[in-house]
């Protein structure tokens, strides 16, 4: 028990050292070698601008968090059911492979205006969309992987005991794809945020953290540019903690 206890200590004292280690040199650096905010801001202006602006952020993460939340849970529904669906049916996947692989390499950049031109700008469907398609793609092919992964010997086994299809896939399919379905997820919660972020570049309300980014850029106020690039990497983390948290809880609550 304490070796487990000391374990997770090292394994969350790890990263936070490394992390205070980085924000020390870099303040340094950027004080001792006079570097220009529009280069690279010190970290206690960008802590100051993001006290000081912290109603503004917090805006902007509930607007660009909603969005990241409503992509992610649409591209993960739909990524698992097409995965089902794939992994079932032979001709269902080889109709729906050249989709997938399309859907797989649309550039975000280009997908957004066209977009906003068909939802407009002043509505948030754009922006939802787009993170679903950046969900989709994770989630259903680690759903699908995680399906296929049934050994034969077992499927044999389960006939042996005359088990039913349902019994079959509850005993020994989704338990064996849980861990690469949650895989995906976890992959899925940072992209749902990024690409969120991305698709506010290109128009519509400046009330998410993407659009108040280059707002403040192009103000040439670089810490609070970096200080709205805090919010959004606060957010990033929170989607994922939470993705791993429900992985957590899942696995540990699933039946043997």
């Amino acid at each position: 028990m304490r070796e487990t206890t000391a374990g997770r200590a090292r394994m969350i004292m790890a990263p936070v050292i490394l992390g205070v280690v980085v924000i020390v040199l870099w303040q340094l650096v950027v004080v001792g070698f006079a570097i220009k905010p529009y280069v690279l801001p010190s970290p206690l202006s960008i802590w100051d601008q993001f006290t000081r602006a912290f109603g503004t952020i917090w805006s902007g993460t509930k607007v660009t968090g909603f969005n990241a939340l409503v992509g992610l849970l649409l591209g993960a529904v739909l990524g698992i059911l097409f995965a089902v669906f794939s992994a079932l049916l032979r001709v269902f996947d080889e109709l729906s492979l050249p989709v997938v692989l399309a859907l797989a390499v649309v550039p975000i950049v280009a997908l957004a205006p066209v977009l906003y031109t068909m939802f407009g700008a002043g509505e948030e469907t754009a922006r939802q969309l787009v993170a679903a398609l950046a969900v989709f793609i994770p989630v259903y092919v680690n759903t699908l992987r995680g399906l296929r992964q049934v050994r034969p010997v077992h499927r044999d086994l389960m006939r042996a005991y005359a088990a039913s299809a349902w019994q079959a896939t509850r005993t020994v399919t989704l338990p064996g794809a849980t861990p690469f379905l949650f895989t995906g997820l976890r992959i899925a919660s940072s992209l749902a945020v990024i690409s969120a972020l991305i698709a506010e570049y290109f128009g519509g309300p400046v009330d998410g953290l993407g659009r108040s980014i280059t707002s403040a850029a192009s103000y040439s106020n670089y810490p609070l540019a970096y200080a709205f690039v805090l919010g959004s990497i606060v957010l990033g983390l929170v989607f994922y903690l939470l993705t791993l948290a429900l992985e957590k809880f899942a696995t540990r609550h699933s039946p043997p």
